[in-house]
């Protein structure tokens, strides 16, 4: 009789390298995955039923906004309730490290709206390094981290449109710490402030140890346009000067012309993948979406002090937010926090100015003030229908991602139903995806991407991070009228070994690793 630390009994398992499922018992000592198959005999201490469910690696999600609540427990349930056991932060080019205290509060504040506030550890600034350490242990999720590239420019050159011109070593030196301390790639977030002003030359010099790693550069890209994705030509353009491996954040539009800028990649050797999620609506901060790259030069206060001024806003309205009108009044407010707007959050645009009696960019103008800029807008895709959706995530480039924002009164509700919608409507409902090809796209394909050792499959020695899912029930409810509603269908989930989701309740173990790229983190 073998004694093990945790047994799996009966279920049926989809080991995340697109092989068939097959019946087996999962058996864990240390941590790790000890032996699979028909363990009549083992005896351990934990035993979890899965009769009748599938044994799934965890979820890995590609992207997603949780690097200033991970500690937060509904944040955790949302999540292990869908089988996510990992994250990959510092997207979109802004996080809280490699910063100064300066930077940090710029990305608070810029960011509010979709970051919140930092701990209190980061606010006199932290490194890579000190900011996985932080997570270490401290959650049941684990943690990777991207350099993200904006927060590079803005601790060396701050919010200005100006060229790295001989600071460019000072970038690249704090791009190659953070890679060096265990980042897992680097991101930009190329509609962002500073990482607008960022051009092809600093891109380039700031990918060349990423690409001799092997790690991704991973995208917002300049622009997503009319669903045709134009900024994709400058990141392939990246991956055939430097050789980095291109990663497309929230790649979604119409599915044609995006896949094929895939394949123009992919024609010029350029190694590429991309993350989508299964939603209509973005969710981003509003300020991007309804102010031109002008306005928002020098930050926070240098674009509130514009604002505030008549004749900006005369010029505005007469020359900018004609262009964005129709596209944002359908916008959703998710968070605004002026909090003589925040009856606002869950109504549109134009329900805003219906009430309160003023012009599309009148009230733009007001909410943003008010509100320091914080403010955090779901917004229609560009472009594409469902059709287009489902056409992306069967392309095999493609693995899956929340993009999850856990602020605001009325939050995006992918953060509490993407993985839950990929698995129930996607697979069972769908058959967009095989039950093996959801563990691929879900589990091992991101778990070789973003190079975490061990992870992402179920195979003797690989770290046990195990989701056990109910295919017939597996559903997500949340909704855009009821954004927090939890998913249903995953009650058991394993994390290095220990159970943290035991019969759909939150166990309180916090085994979550940071993981630095090529290490398990055991």
């Amino acid at each position: 009789m073998t004694e093990f630390d945790l047994l799996v009994r009966g279920g049926t398992v989809v080991d995340g390298t697109g092989s068939a499922p097959f019946a087996a018992d999962v058996a864990v000592r240390n941590g790790r995955i000890a032996a699979v198959g028909r363990l009549e005999g083992a005896t351990a201490g934990t035993v979890i039923n899965a009769r009748g469910r599938l044994v799934m690696p965890g979820f890995v999600d590609a992207h997603v906004h949780a690097d200033a609540v991970l500690e937060r427990r509904d944040v955790w349930e949302a999540m292990l309730r869908q089988g996510v056991t990992t994250v990959i932060l510092g997207q979109d080019g802004l996080s809280f490290a490699p910063g100064t205290a300066a930077t940090v509060d710029y990305v608070a504040r810029y960011f509010a709206a979709v970051d919140g506030p930092p701990p209190e550890a980061f606010r006199q600034g932290c490194t890579v390094a000190e900011f996985l350490a932080y997570y270490d242990r401290k959650t049941p999720l684990n943690a990777a981290y991207l350099v993200p590239l904006g927060t590079v420019r803005h601790r060396v050159l701050g919010a200005q449109d100006q060229p790295a011109g001989d600071r460019l070593g000072e970038l690249v030196r704090l791009v190659d710490q953070g890679l060096d301390e265990g980042a897992v790639g680097v991101s930009t977030g190329l509609e962002y402030v500073p990482g607008i002003f960022a051009d092809l030359a600093e891109l380039v010099a700031l990918c060349r140890t990423a690409a001799r790693l092997g790690a991704p550069y991973v995208s917002h890209l300049r622009s997503y346009e009319g669903g045709t994705a134009p900024g994709m030509d400058e990141a392939r353009e990246l991956g055939k000067v430097t050789g980095v491996p291109i990663h497309v954040s929230h790649y979604r539009g119409l599915a044609e012309p995006l896949l094929g800028r895939l394949e123009q990649c992919r024609a010029d050797g350029v190694d590429v993948t991309f993350d989508a999620y299964p939603h209509l609506y973005g969710n981003t901060i509003l300020a991007m979406k309804a102010l031109p790259p002008s306005v928002q030069v020098g930050g926070v206060e240098a674009t509130v002090q514009r604002l505030a001024d008549p004749s900006v806003r005369a010029e505005l309205a007469r020359s900018w937010f004609p262009s964005v009108e129709e596209s944002l009044s359908s916008a959703i407010f998710g968070y605004i926090a002026a909090a003589s707007y925040r009856w606002a959050e869950g109504h549109t645009v134009a329900q805003a100015c219906e009430r309160t009696g003023l012009s599309f960019g009148e009230l733009i103008c007001e909410v943003l003030v008010a509100s320091d800029l914080a403010v955090g807008a779901i917004i229609p895709a560009p472009g594409g229908d469902d059709s287009d959706v489902r056409a992306l995530l069967r392309d095999d480039r493609h693995m899956g991602c929340s993009d999850a924002i856990y602020l605001g009164g009325h939050p995006h509700p992918r953060g509490w139903g993407a993985f839950a919608r990929f698995l129930g409507h996607h697979t069972r409902e769908l058959g967009d995806w095989t039950w093996a090809q959801a563990a691929w796209h879900l589990a091992g394909h991101p778990a070789r991407r973003f190079q975490l050792a061990d992870r992402g499959s179920i195979a003797e020695g690989c770290v046990a991070d195990l989701v056990v899912v109910d295919p017939a029930t597996v559903t997500d409810h949340a909704t855009y009228d009821n954004p927090r509603q939890l998913a249903t269908g995953v009650a058991d989930v394993v994390v290095a070994g220990e159970p943290v989701l035991r019969d759909g309740a939150l166990t309180g173990a916090t085994p979550g690793r940071a993981l630095r790229r090529g290490e398990s983190g055991l």
